[in-house]
């Protein structure tokens, strides 16, 4: 059969077997069930479009695109096809099949990524991001996105493309470094048993790999002990300033709700070297510092770090009342210095401390008494009797844990927020109440009452809300309840400036309505 091409482009049927698939088509997978029905298709009305090839040898032909069709011909048993034949080069073949695929919505996310990095690697045409964005019809940010997919370790991708995590999970791993991807992937599932010899993994939503992503990765830059524009602290690393790992680096990459926070480190362990050099460099050059733990435990013999039962840190805030000043950390002394944190929290910052175990303002010595064989004897007996309960007590808290499900049930919530509840003074339970739209005259412990049967009506969802209300409450009555509540929202990515914003706008608002004369107040009232 004659298949020399007389014009640069031409239309023509050609058999089957001419045909060759691309080795650089970005699709790499093909539904079996679409295939079939495109099969059936093609037999009832023939292929209505075309497939584009240019001719490689005398006799064949590479698909640029169509492969779709041509697999669904082969599956038809038909002997030839309709193609539009073209002369083209290498790159202009790459360029034509990536565009034309990548414009297609049932290609795969992982196949769009190695399509828009194809693209971006060709040497002529060059492209840029904002080019490629512009020739498929999305926006800059989502093509900087895939592409991002493409630094996906194997093990990610394999789970991306048998449909174990989703889009939104394999979009937040990319985002990582290599050596943090398999531990991230791990935290995408959670086991829950039921009933088998193994437990069944169960996909956990976006949200929550995005929360253990910034509790167990993401570092806040602000808070670093050390100049994030020094170069030369790790050579090997560079300046936080120019480094690509930096979330505020790539605003098109991190234009979300995490970049909105402040700059973020996705590096750990880059993050952590750079601490040392601080703390080595810092030392050195003053090297009186006292260095301290602000870790539980006891240190090595020998080790020149003291533990926190061997000095007191100093605060530097004021106290907020009398007796909090008199309180030892709100006082300084002439022993008092200046001291790094080595390990622990906040490891590389400098505090003020005493660390003179003489110093009455800060380690005064304890007043011993004398004590005959009676109390000695009586104080054993009060300590045996203590282990033993304490002891108890461990062991029966490990078997109720042992058979409390991973997720808790409607049993486990009652019991928890029932119990809470009975700690909580009446104004804390009228809070809660009004908090769930219950209002009731204040009537000897009647409120608590109506709670309780609100409670074990309600469902899972309303439960689970309750036992956190429940916990925030119970906590501000035994604490500083503004420090509570910045704990909570910072847990649930509340923003706060926000709503007290707007409380100080309505606030204001009411202010106005007031001091406004009747008439004025009254035209207001009925315009809102």
């Amino acid at each position: 059969m004659e298949t020399q091409v007389l014009n640069s482009t031409e239309y023509r049927n050609l058999p089957l077997s001419l045909l060759n698939v691309s080795k650089t088509n970005p699709r790499r997978t093909f539904d079996e069930v679409a295939l079939k029905e495109l099969a059936e298709s093609i037999r009832a009305q023939g292929i209505l479009s075309p497939l584009l090839v240019r001719p490689l040898t005398e006799n064949g032909f590479e698909i640029i695109f169509g492969e779709r069709r041509y697999r669904a011909a082969q599956l038809a048993e038909q002997d030839s096809v309709p193609v539009r034949i073209k002369q083209m080069t290498d790159a202009e073949a790459l360029e034509a099949q990536l565009v034309e695929n990548l414009i297609r919505t049932e290609i795969h996310p992982m196949e769009e990524a190695q399509g828009f990095r194809a693209l971006l690697n060709l040497e002529e045409p060059k492209y840029s991001i904002e080019q490629i964005a512009a020739k498929v019809g999305k926006s800059p940010a989502f093509v900087a996105s895939r592409l991002k997919l493409t630094d996906l370790i194997p093990a990610v991708v394999e789970a991306f493309y048998a449909g174990e995590i989703g889009v939104g999970h394999s979009l937040l791993l990319a985002k990582l470094p290599a050596d943090q991807q398999e531990q991230a992937l791990s935290a995408c599932f959670k086991e829950v048993y039921n009933g088998g010899a193994k437990p069944a993994q169960v996909l956990l939503p976006v949200r929550n790999l995005q929360f253990w992503i910034d509790s167990n990765i993401l570092l806040v830059l602000k808070d670093a002990p050390f100049n994030k524009r020094d170069a030369q602290l790790v050579p090997a690393a560079g300046s936080c300033a120019d480094c690509p790992k930096r979330t505020g680096h790539n605003k098109l990459l991190f234009g979300d709700d995490l970049g909105r926070q402040g700059d973020r480190c996705t590096d750990p362990t880059c993050y952590q070297a750079k601490v040392q050099a601080h703390i080595a460099l810092t030392i050195a050059a003053k090297p009186e510092l006292v260095q301290i733990s602000t870790a539980y435990g006891s240190q090595k013999e020998g080790s020149p770090v003291l533990p926190r039962n061997k000095y007191t840190a100093i605060r530097e805030q004021q106290p907020k009342s009398k007796d909090e000043a008199k309180r030892p950390e709100f006082k300084v002394c002439k022993f008092t210095t200046d001291a790094i944190i080595i390990e622990g929290s906040d490891v590389g910052t400098i505090h003020k401390v005493c660390a003179n175990v003489s110093c009455q303002v800060h380690h005064p010595k304890r007043q011993t008494s004398r004590n005959d064989d009676k109390e000695k004897a009586e104080r054993e007996k009060q300590r045996k009797e203590q282990a033993i309960a304490n002891a108890t007590g461990l062991r029966v808290l490990a078997a109720v844990s042992a058979v409390v499900p991973v997720r808790l049930l409607k049993r486990d919530l009652l019991f928890v927020i029932e119990k809470l509840i009975s700690f909580m003074e009446e104004q804390r339970l009228e809070t809660l109440a009004r908090q769930h739209g219950i209002r009731q005259k204040r009537d000897d412990g009647e409120m608590g009452k109506t709670l309780a049967a609100y409670i074990r009506r309600a469902d899972e969802g309303t439960l689970s809300r309750l036992l956190v209300e429940t916990s925030i409450l119970l906590a501000a009555s035994r604490s500083n309840p503004a420090t509570i509540l910045r704990d909570a929202a910072s847990i649930y990515k509340v923003d706060t400036e926000a709503i007290t914003l707007k409380v100080k706008q309505e606030f204001a608002a009411k202010e106005k309505t007031k001091k406004s004369p009747p008439s004025i107040a009254k035209t207001a009232k009925k315009a809102a």
